[in-house]
């Protein structure tokens, strides 16, 4: 098994920042991945979508939902070593889901289909959020195959603010997409 820890950074903007941490751990065994994401901090500030079966939003079971990506998201990004091939996967609060592959830099974009459901779970604890998603990646690779990964948040405040964390920002701008940014190797 390959397990690494994380922690993500935001994206430098002119805001303040709220006192908030990102961290988590991610597993790959065999061709089972395993990502767990840790949101603590000042939570009362960020705009989050509540757990399906609470009062909002009002949806009985998750759903592959579309632009998650505006809101409070938990993301990831996943390429294979060697090939301009990616995935983006989306991860709600609120449980819903969607997972998109790209042809190569934002090129190509396309529902996947493979996924027919992702379940992921969301606990509330004292202290902040956790997510815990485990998924068979046989639908989408071979086992051998090496990946690369981009692990994503999109924080969406109260205000409306948006403020985008990551492993690392390499752009002038902050853009998940870029291939250099996958940089935890499984």
């Amino acid at each position: 098994m390959n397990e690494q820890t994380f922690s993500l950074q935001p994206f430098p903007s002119t805001k303040s920042l709220l006192n908030l941490k990102i961290a988590g751990n991610i597993a790959r065994n065999a061709n089972q991945l395993t990502i767990c994401y840790s949101l603590g901090g000042d939570l009362k500030e960020i705009a989050l979508a509540k757990p399906t079966g609470g009062i909002a939003p009002p949806s009985n079971a998750p759903s592959r939902k579309h632009e998650l990506w505006e809101d409070t998201c938990f993301e990831f990004f996943l390429g294979i070593n060697g090939s301009a091939r990616y995935w983006e996967f989306n991860l709600s609060p609120a449980g819903h889901w969607n997972v998109y592959r790209f042809d190569g830099y934002r090129q190509g974009m396309q529902e996947e289909t493979a996924f027919e459901k992702l379940p992921f779970s969301v606990q509330n604890q004292a202290d902040g959020l956790a997510f815990t998603l485990d998924i068979d990646l046989d639908k989408i690779i071979s086992a051998e195959q090496a990946i690369e990964v981009g692990i994503t948040t999109v924080i969406k405040h109260r205000d409306g603010e948006v403020t985008y964390w990551a492993l690392t920002h390499l752009g002038v701008e902050a853009d998940f997409h870029l291939r250099d940014s996958f940089i935890v190797k499984l």
